[in-house]
């Protein structure tokens, strides 16, 4: 979540060209979505987005979409397969937050968001997580990206597993952050098949800037939550809701 400029440069799509915006009527979404083989990607500046529109190296690889990670799986693409999208964010560090969820479920479409009043950037990407879990069935088979390092390192690595085993100790004097978040998760995680893809943020792709713009909406939209567990100052506790 962020509030970066971008643009987006489209190589091939319905009409070619440079964007200042992904979603919305003429943004750059609507030119590649439906468009065998599109081509396009996001930068930071508009002289680097034409820059790469002008180099014809792209021309060499005709079926190559460039921005998408190779990690990051299309909706569909593992039939079986729920395909989960997770972000979150505040606008400030902490600050007013939200979430943004999308899941795919076959040919049905989920989206969750929340905004909270005060919170962090890492318990929003937790929450995201959670949310998208708790609305799938038990024994679920899914496979879940973010692109928070934070939350798919400490599922992939174990981090949370071993605070977990060490009553939620970091290290012998420090206790973890979010534990009562990451109990959660940890024990969803355990009903369901879940398999947790990290992928970079703000570079492009379509469901990653959607949950982008889903959890800056909740952030700033009318109906905030209070995230208790983090103004009780209760993160250190295992099994707080809010």
């Amino acid at each position: 979540m962020g509030k970066q400029k971008k643009y987006y440069a489209v190589a091939r799509g319905f009409k070619p060209g440079i964007y200042a915006a992904w979603f919305g009527p003429g943004g750059a979404e609507e030119q590649i979505r439906g468009y065998a083989g599109a081509l396009y990607k996001g930068f930071a500046s508009i002289s680097e987005a034409r820059q790469w529109l002008q180099n014809p190296a792209y021309k060499k690889s005709p079926l190559r979409t460039e921005h998408k990670s190779p990690t990051l799986l299309a909706p569909g693409s593992l039939p079986g397969k729920i395909m989960i999208y997770t972000d979150g964010g505040c606008r400030r560090n902490p600050g007013p937050g939200g979430f943004g969820a999308v899941i795919i479920d076959g040919e049905n479409r989920t989206e969750l968001a929340q905004g909270y009043v005060l919170t962090t950037n890492n318990r929003m990407e937790l929450m995201a997580c959670i949310a998208a879990l708790e609305a799938l069935e038990t024994s679920a088979d899914a496979i879940l990206h973010s692109d928070s390092r934070y939350v798919v390192n400490g599922i992939n690595q174990g981090w949370a597993r071993k605070w977990r085993l060490n009553n939620w100790m970091r290290t012998k004097r420090e206790a973890a952050e979010n534990c009562d978040l990451w109990a959660r998760l940890l024990d969803l995680c355990a009903l369901q098949r879940v398999e947790f893809v990290w992928v970079r943020g703000h570079a492009g792709h379509p469901e990653n800037e959607h949950c982008d713009m889903l959890a800056t909406k909740a952030a700033e939209g009318a109906d905030l939550k209070e995230d208790t567990a983090y103004l009780q100052n209760r993160t250190k506790m295992p099994y707080t809701f809010f």
